[in-house]
């Protein structure tokens, strides 16, 4: 068992924590419904390393006539894009219909019925095309306290995983799309007892927390929120065990004023919270809200969550994740390595015995010394994530190297530097 002490709390992680799949890059890219041309900017998503697509497969609209199915022809064409481009679509599944109680949530059994058969239609013609399936949609919101309302989410979550089952090809299903609210009232924990993991693949979560006024709104303090989240939700399994989670939907806004940040700050933020979140094993992957600005408001929080602008021009956080995504697939992290020392976070990554480290203070711009794993000649390389488009870079610092070791100061601030350390000995590789 390791062992790391940050930021107040215990960062416990197995050593069976490192041979788990690849943490999946995703984005919601809210493109599916929209007769625009969505090749452009998937081609945009696939040059920027990521994984997975998230988007709406909306009852209403498979569902246009009371017991009249059909998969909408902008659906297919979206769904070929993204073949196209290496990219497994996750869609959710819900948001209500008009014909069964007016668009209500599927509480009775006869509108739970006919979601169940929308359900089994669309897996079943989308059964070529389709990677991950998300049942309904922060269900929650409406009424994160409610046992009832709880219970009825988790009756409807047996029989839509049922359904999806039925398909041939398998498919990865996940259930909750938990807001943050509906974290920390206990909605979670609620389906968790239920033994919805039972049925699924994972618990969906929202974990938001850009408008917080708690000091939570940073990426190193949302972390450790995640954590007892986490760790409360593997207490509550009926396995005691950690708890597979995806958060489908996260993100950090550009808006000026009320709950914003500059452009700079959302790509800061970006870094960290992808770093960050390596270093909770039991986490999946992770879906950035959204691929566009939502509209033209620089004010309004909503409408400036995107990687790119409505015009397909790129904000820095594209290029900043295009710029860590090679690390996030390749490297994996070194818990007994990592250190946070006075808002300072050094974390350490390994791909074989090739070693790195990822630097940013949440404090002050400082200097840091950075201990090599091996000989090193020459200058500091690292990638600077402030200035993601040159890549990798030779810093001008030089390694000092004194009987068999080499160290370097290395200036830090808020934008994480990805630290090239060398080889370390192979006695001493991951694997």
């Amino acid at each position: 068992m390791k062992i790391l002490l940050l930021s107040g709390f215990s960062w416990v992680i197995s050593g069976s924590a490192l041979a788990d799949d690849a943490f999946i890059i995703g984005v919601d890219t809210h493109l599916m419904n929209k007769n625009s041309n969505s090749a452009k900017a998937l081609q945009l998503l696939e040059a920027a390393g990521v994984d997975s697509v998230r988007d709406d497969a909306y009852w209403s609209s498979a569902e246009p006539r009371r017991g009249l199915m059909k998969i909408e022809p902008v659906w297919q064409a979206y769904l070929s894009n993204t073949q196209e481009h290496h990219l497994r679509p996750l869609l959710v599944l819900g948001y209500g219909n008009p014909f069964y109680d007016n668009y209500a949530k599927p509480r009775k059994p006869l509108v739970r019925e006919a979601y169940a058969n929308y359900v089994s239609f669309v897996t079943r013609q989308l059964t070529d095309s389709v990677d991950f399936y998300e049942i309904w949609n922060e269900w929650d919101k409406e009424n994160p306290v409610d046992p009832v309302f709880a219970q009825d989410y988790s009756i409807l979550i047996e029989e839509a995983a049922r359904r999806i089952r039925t398909n041939q090809r398998p498919m990865m299903i996940l259930a909750g799309a938990v807001t943050s609210q509906g974290m920390d009232l206990g909605f979670a924990d609620r389906l968790v007892e239920s033994g919805i993991l039972n049925h699924v693949d994972g618990l969906s979560l929202h974990p938001y927390v850009y408008c917080r006024s708690d000091e939570r709104n940073t990426p190193e303090n949302w972390i450790a929120w995640l954590r007892r989240i986490s760790e409360d939700l593997k207490e509550k399994s009926k396995t005691k065990t950690a708890v597979p989670l995806y958060l489908t939907e996260m993100g950090w806004p550009s808006n000026d004023g009320r709950c914003g940040g500059d452009e700079n700050t959302q790509a800061a933020f970006l870094a960290r919270s992808f770093f960050l979140v390596q270093t909770l094993p039991n986490v999946k992957g992770m879906w950035w809200n959204g691929l566009l600005n939502d509209g033209p408001d620089g004010t309004d929080p909503e409408q400036n969550f995107g990687l790119l602008n409505q015009d397909l021009s790129v904000k820095q956080a594209y290029l900043t994740l295009k710029a860590i995504s090679p690390t996030l697939h390749q490297f994996r992290y070194d818990a007994e390595k990592s250190r946070e020392i006075d808002s300072q976070y050094l974390l350490r990554f390994a791909k074989g015995s090739d070693q790195i480290m990822v630097a940013w203070t949440a404090g002050s711009p400082r200097s840091i010394k950075v201990d090599a794993s091996s000989v090193l000649r020459g200058n500091v390389h690292y990638i600077d994530t402030r200035e993601p488009q040159k890549g990798l870079v030779d810093s001008g610092i030089p390694w000092n190297c004194d009987d068999g070791r080499c160290s370097a100061l290395v200036p830090i601030d808020e934008f994480p530097k990805i630290i090239t350390l060398g080889t370390r000995p192979a006695l001493f590789a991951l694997p």
